[in-house]
């Protein structure tokens, strides 16, 4: 998985593992977040966003299943 470190207020990694297309979210409170069959451009959109929290919550949460590891 590639993790890459982000300046949000609340995200603190977005990682990405393209061979079973799965998204993880790390937020500055400790909890992560896994999403299954993200496409690869998604992850890259959500590195260029201008708004991390906007673009997690109309690109992603409600489109994607997932589940809380932490």
């Amino acid at each position: 998985m590639v993790n890459q470190m982000v300046l949000s207020t609340e995200i603190e990694w977005i990682g990405y593992e393209k061979r079973t297309r799965m998204l993880q979210v790390e937020f500055l409170s400790g909890s992560i977040y896994q999403y299954d069959n993200v496409p690869e451009h998604v992850y890259y959109d959500f590195l260029a966003a201008s708004s991390y929290g906007h673009f997690l919550e109309d690109e992603i949460n409600g489109k994607f299943s997932y589940r809380k590891i932490r």
